[in-house]
Parts: C-alpha cells; structure tokens; sequence
C-alpha cells in the first residue's frame, strides 16, 4: 500500500474530559487512568477494554498490554464514531450520539521523534488492537503494510477491523504534540476554545462535519 507523505493519528473523546486531559498536558492510559483514579466521561466499550487492559500485549513490545498505551486511528471518522452515532450497540453503554465527540488531530512522525527522544515505547497495528488477533510492528518502514486505501474510505462494510488499525504510545501523550482539534458544530467549538483559554499551547479548532457521519 502506498503510504501517505505526512500520515496523521487520530484520538477521539467525549469534550467533557478536556479539562483533566489540559489539567495533565497530555492524556494517559487507561491502565494510567485507573492507576490515577482519573474520573471520565467513558465512551468505549468495557469488555474490549478489559481484554485491552488484561489479555492483549504487543508482539514488538513483549510484556506490554494494549491498555497500557494512548489509542489513535490513522484516520477520523472512524467506525467507533458510527457507533456512537447509530447508539445502538449493546457492548457501548454511552448513547449521547457523536455531537460531543472531538477529534485530536497529530503528525505521526513527530510523535515517533518525540517518544524516541523521551524513551516511550510505540507501536502500531494492522487492525484492531482490541481484537484478540492482529500484528503489529515498531517500524515506520513497514507502514506499508497498513491497508491504507481502506483506513482512508468511506466504504469500509466487511474491512471494519483493518479500517480500525492503530498507533499506540505507551502510558502518556503530550498536549503539545496536538496540532488541531475537530469538532462537530460550534456549541462544542465554543466549549473546547473556552476550556483552551488558559492553556500553554492551543492547537487550532476547526468545524470539520467531514470528520463526522
């Protein structure tokens, strides 16, 4: 697969854990959080979670769990997104629709400089690293090995999990490395420039209903 010039990581949350994720400069773990007593408006689903935090390591990295990393997709709008939206999901016990969801937007590149430079462990996966099969690697020359024509599609029926490869950084991501925030409408702009308004480093917000079924 022909791997994009600057690929871009995607990480997406309820806009109401914003402020303890500024208050931190960066965001944690799962596995962090609980260690941290972090409180957050939860959106994923906890049995895949539990297996993340419990039962899936990394072939590159043995001996460290899925949990125990920062999740991001190579791509926005990414299938979880269609389940919020739908919210119909017996497995997601969030049901409050997509409209408060933001997207932090981050150059892979830069993120992999900076972890080297800091010691941080990463990976990436070929598909869903929450299911109980998938490869993944600690190389950015086999970024090729990503399916990025199906990462980057709208028409994903049937390649959900390779739609849903991932980068992952262990225990900690740093606020600085965000280079913009995508939103759904300009109430949630509001909410997240206003939570931004004391912060060191504020990334540009963006309407970006694109990045949104």
């Amino acid at each position: 697969m022909i791997v994009p010039d600057n690929p871009k990581i995607y990480h997406i949350f309820h806009v109401n854990n914003l402020p303890s994720i500024l208050k931190a400069n960066g965001l944690y773990s799962d596995s962090k959080m609980i260690e941290n007593g972090t409180i957050t408006t939860a959106i994923g689903m906890d049995k895949i979670k539990r297996r993340r935090l419990h039962e899936l390591t990394l072939e590159s990295h043995p001996g460290l769990y899925v949990g125990q990393c920062v999740p991001f997709y190579f791509c926005p709008r990414s299938v979880m997104l269609f389940i919020f939206d739908r919210a119909n999901h017996p497995d997601v016990t969030y049901k409050g629709g997509q409209g408060p969801i933001i997207h932090l937007e981050s150059d892979l590149r830069r993120t992999v400089e900076w972890a080297d430079q800091n010691n941080i462990r990463w990976a990436y996966s070929l598909t869903n690293a929450g299911s109980r099969y998938f490869e993944d690697r600690c190389d950015l020359e086999n970024l090729d090995e990503i399916n990025w024509q199906t990462v980057n599609s709208n028409q994903w029926a049937g390649k959900g999990e390779q739609k849903q490869a991932e980068f992952l950084i262990e225990n900690f991501f740093h606020w600085n490395l965000v280079d913009r925030i995508g939103v759904h409408s300009q109430g949630i702009a509001t909410q997240v420039l206003r939570d931004l308004a004391h912060s060191g480093h504020k990334p540009r917000v963006e309407i970006l209903r694109n990045w949104y079924y």
